[in-house]
């Protein structure tokens, strides 16, 4: 395990009790506290405007920092629009990247250039996605693009108020919001009481118990198949793995580079794999091969790891390297409830103007 994963499962750690290591960071969370609360006053008292792009948009972030399944939701709301009419285009800030602009996730780019995110979506939902810290001038830039997109999904950004939003979803996970408190000392990014205010909540498998107002609705995530990241043609089920490792004793390595790796590795334990686990931080950029040294049959990573592998000169010709794919169902009530809020909106916002206007 890397010296950054060790710190962040140490702190991860951390966030689940009110323990030695989250007071002491106590006093850095008011301060955090303090800082939001200006920001978010600015907002409220008209010094700082939000600003509509001409489409409507609908965020899906988080309180809980770091990953807790946006991506996979957005790829599927996305999906679903485009099966009922919808011609919707994403944008996200591209974490992991190593450029700063705000560009368009072409063919042929590269994780490092948009981020691992980004890229997965573009893949996976066949949708325009653009990248950019400024999320204001990343839907103007997709709506330049993409004319006859109809509205924008954005991946992450509920605390970023610049962008008006028609819709707010909120994703929490098995973690729930951890010990309650604000980062650091907890890894909440804006207190809990935020989750009165967005449209809907959807809760992304078991979650802890928690007093939610409005609406709530459930994800869920499965493994699917695995394919060849060098030949993605070259697809099996996932059961159909585990029988051969039962009956030839099949060695596999997994590694993951996400936000929760333990949830990927006991997704494939729970399937009847036998695995040796390699976490890894959160984008990890896989330009070296983690799995070097060891011995193995087959080596297992995530989708959002798959297109990193793939501009990987140590990795992308390892014939044994596989992603597993993940399927995700979502409530069709979830769809209805977006379409509910920005049909109106579909009309009026699509009228020509000649840069975002204040909501």
């Amino acid at each position: 395990m890397t010296t950054r994963a060790r710190f962040e499962l140490a702190l991860t750690r951390a966030w689940t009790g009110r323990g030695p290591l989250a007071c002491a960071l106590l006093p850095l969370s008011w301060l955090y506290a303090a800082g939001h609360a200006v920001h978010a006053g600015l907002y409220r008292s008209g010094i700082l405007r939000s600003w509509r792009v001409g489409l409507p948009v609908v965020v899906v972030g988080n309180l809980y920092a770091g990953g807790t399944g946006k991506t996979p939701l957005v790829i599927e709301l996305v999906r679903a629009l485009k099966a009922r009419g919808w011609r919707p285009g994403v944008i996200s800030r591209g974490y992991g990247r190593r450029t700063a602009d705000v560009r368009p996730v072409e063919a042929g780019a590269h994780a490092s250039e948009v981020g691992d995110e980004p890229l997965l979506i573009a893949q996976a939902a066949a949708v325009p996605v653009v990248v950019g810290a400024d999320r204001v001038a990343a839907a103007r830039v997709l709506h330049s693009l993409n004319p006859k997109c109809d509205v924008i999904v954005c991946d992450d950004g509920l605390q970023h108020p610049r962008l008006a939003r028609d819709v707010e979803i909120a994703v929490l996970h098995f973690r729930g919001i951890g010990n309650g408190w604000l980062l650091p000392a907890g890894p909440l990014r804006e207190p809990p009481q935020r989750l009165k205010s967005v449209d809907a909540v959807v809760l992304n498998g078991e979650v802890p118990p928690l007093r939610i107002h409005g609406q709530v609705f459930t994800m869920n995530a499965e493994l699917d198949e695995v394919y060849s990241v060098a030949d993605p043609g070259r697809r099996a089920s996932l059961s159909a793995l585990v029988e051969e490792q039962q009956r030839t004793g099949t060695r596999v390595v997994a590694a993951a580079g996400i936000a929760a790796p333990e949830r990927f590795f006991a997704m494939l334990r729970a399937a009847g794999l036998t695995i040796e686990e390699v976490p890894l931080p959160d984008h990890h950029d896989f330009a070296v091969s983690p799995f070097f040294g060891r011995e193995y049959d087959v080596a297992l990573v995530t989708e959002k790891d798959a297109v990193k592998c793939r501009a990987s000169a140590a990795m992308k010709t390892d014939g044994r390297l596989c992603a597993v794919s993940l399927r995700t169902r979502i409530e069709p009530a979830l769809v209805d409830l977006i379409e509910a809020k920005i049909e109106p909106n579909r009309q009026s916002d699509e009228r020509a103007n000649d840069g975002p206007s204040p909501a």
